[in-house]
């Protein structure tokens, strides 16, 4: 019971590793289009799911789920720890580490719970906190979040391309994520161009090698970009989150990601694989 205790909380964080994989860049296929969370059941009521609460803390002292939700299953709960979901039974006891699919649907419970997670994180971070690069002239179709390292190579042929992204009337909203982390030149440079005067310049010269050699000392939201995309769970970069909450990793060319995003706005159906 002693190992189970601190075993747990790894499988639960494990979670996110056991969803269907996305596709990487360059290929053609997508998630299913974003479906609405169902109905949940008459019995998701607060003090039952505190009893729930209660029992899953008697089994498990050291878990303490951010929420405890019911699920479409009959005596069965959702719980949830950051981007990281399973489920458990009312007397607390079991626990089912992996995704819960509605065969008859085909709707993705599961995942649906992810995207509606990602999008209350993402709009947690301050408005003022993104630098957007918007079309000119025409309101935007689409504002996508990305979360860039300014010396990732994908991430520099993305912005290579961000007029074209704003042709096709995508709106792009850029969060630092310097993967080599705190206290490391790219995170440094991220400072430089927060704190630089025009920073949508400052990001494209950082974005092609150029060294700001600039001021890094004012106020910025560069560790609070940092810490949300931890809490995304996110390995690399760029990463693409879809006003859905669909995330998607890698590159994009902007033709495809303009595609990605008609389908799951429900405009095109799924494009053919192969």
């Amino acid at each position: 019971m002693k190992n189970l205790r601190y075993c747990l909380p790894l499988l639960l964080l494990s979670l996110a590793a056991c969803a269907p994989p996305t596709p990487e860049a360059g290929d053609k296929a997508v998630g299913p289009k974003t479906a609405a969370v169902p109905q949940l059941p008459a019995t998701d009521n607060p003090a039952e799911l505190a009893a729930v609460r209660a029992a899953i803390q008697a089994n498990m002292p050291d878990l303490a789920p951010e929420a405890v939700r019911a699920s479409p299953m009959p005596g069965v709960y959702e719980i949830q720890i950051g981007m990281n979901f399973g489920y458990v039974t009312a007397d607390g006891r079991y626990l089912i580490a992996g995704d819960l699919t509605d065969l008859k649907t085909r709707q993705e419970i599961t995942e649906d719970r992810r995207r509606e997670a990602r999008v209350a994180l993402i709009d947690k971070i301050d408005r003022a906190g993104f630098i957007e690069f918007a079309p000119e002239t025409t309101p935007a179709k689409y504002t996508v979040t990305v979360f860039t390292d300014v010396d990732c190579g994908y991430c520099r042929m993305l912005h290579r391309q961000i007029k074209d992204y704003n042709a096709l009337g995508i709106a792009v909203r850029y969060v630092f994520f310097p993967r080599t982390g705190p206290n490391t030149p790219s995170y440094y440079q991220a400072e430089e161009v927060w704190c630089s005067a025009d920073r949508k310049a400052a990001l494209t010269k950082a974005k092609t090698g150029v060294d700001l050699n600039s001021d890094k000392s004012c106020a910025n939201p560069v560790m609070e970009h940092l810490q949300a995309a931890a809490q995304l769970g996110l390995r690399g970069t760029p990463s693409i989150v879809l006003p859905s909450g669909e995330l998607v990793p890698g590159y994009r060319a902007p033709a495809d990601l303009l595609q990605v995003l008609q389908h799951t706005a429900g405009a095109l159906p799924p494009p053919p694989t192969g």
